[in-house]
């Protein structure tokens, strides 16, 4: 059998994307240069590793044993170039950082600029996810860091506290609501609602909870950022779910006003989550050390 960690890397990549077309793009290689990978892999070991149709791909159970060693392999290659790393110019490495609305939108731009200045020479893969998808995708090898809400299931991971992080409403200056001091979800889910695109991290979790609760909220706009839905909603086109750290920071530029809710789910914490610190490549350890010297309590 003669794999390379071309391959391996590729394979964990088609996986994680769903597809060889996309696969093969976070591989940077053609279409036609990752099929004849994989075909070649299966061609060895006279086993599919994929199932293919319209949707795209699924691993086969014998894919599921490839990618359970793949990502062993690939993570003690990790772990021995960042220590090799001490005795060169410097440390080396790629980090995956998964975290959800909040976390990239009010704490991590800073905090990973002041990291990259600092190593020049790491580079980080950072996406926004549901903080339900984080921890599964940190457990399972797919991501090195996560920063999440307390709410996620954390079994079988590291957690470390980070920041302190409830949800509150915002509404309008002159808004009817205003007088308010604290609200629930149900008591305002009448009313319009604005919220951030499909997709985004913090518009799956309000709208799981409104679920929950029997709630269907109604969005007039959907926006890109949460500076915009603030702006949005003091303007007086509907009321908005945002973290209070946001509400805080525009509550004077965007005239709004923000009412505590009362929804045990709004109350969290966001936390950072690991698989295990002691077998983290090096430079993981420096980043997730970086993060956590921000961190606060409430």
């Amino acid at each position: 059998m003669r794999f390379d960690l071309i391959d391996l890397r590729l394979f964990l990549d088609v996986h994680e994307a769903g597809t060889i077309t996309g696969g093969a793009k976070r591989s940077h290689m053609t279409l036609a240069s990752a099929s004849e990978r994989i075909k070649g892999m299966e061609d060895i070991l006279g086993v599919d590793l994929l199932v293919r149709d319209w949707r795209g791909v699924q691993v086969t159970p014998a894919g599921r044993t490839l990618l359970h060693h793949a990502r062993g392999v690939l993570q003690q290659i990790d772990r021995m170039r960042g220590e090799l790393d001490h005795y060169g110019k410097g440390l080396k490495g790629h980090v995956r950082l998964l975290c959800n609305t909040s976390a990239l939108s009010e704490y991590l731009p800073e905090i990973l600029s002041a990291f990259l200045a600092q190593y020049p020479q790491i580079s980080v893969d950072l996406e926004e996810r549901p903080s339900y998808e984080i921890a599964d995708a940190v457990r399972a090898g797919m991501a090195d860091i996560g920063l999440v809400a307390n709410s996620a299931d954390l079994q079988g991971l590291e957690v470390y506290a980070f920041r302190p992080d409830p949800l509150v409403l915002i509404v309008a200056n002159s808004h009817e609501l205003a007088t308010r001091a604290s609200i629930s979800l149900s008591e305002v889910a009448g009313y319009d609602f604005i919220g951030l695109l499909e997709g985004s991290a913090l518009q799956e979790h309000v709208t799981h909870h409104a679920r929950r609760a029997g709630k269907q909220l109604s969005y007039r706009i959907r926006l890109r950022n949460i500076d915009a839905v603030c702006r949005m909603v003091g303007q007086g086109i509907g009321i908005a779910v945002v973290p209070k750290a946001a509400a805080r920071r525009y509550a004077r530029s965007a005239r709004i006003k923000r009412l505590s809710l009362t929804d045990t789910w709004a109350s969290r914490d966001l936390v950072l989550c690991v698989r295990a610190a002691e077998e983290l490549p090096v430079y993981v350890k420096k980043m997730m050390e970086h993060i956590l010297s921000s961190a606060t309590s409430r």
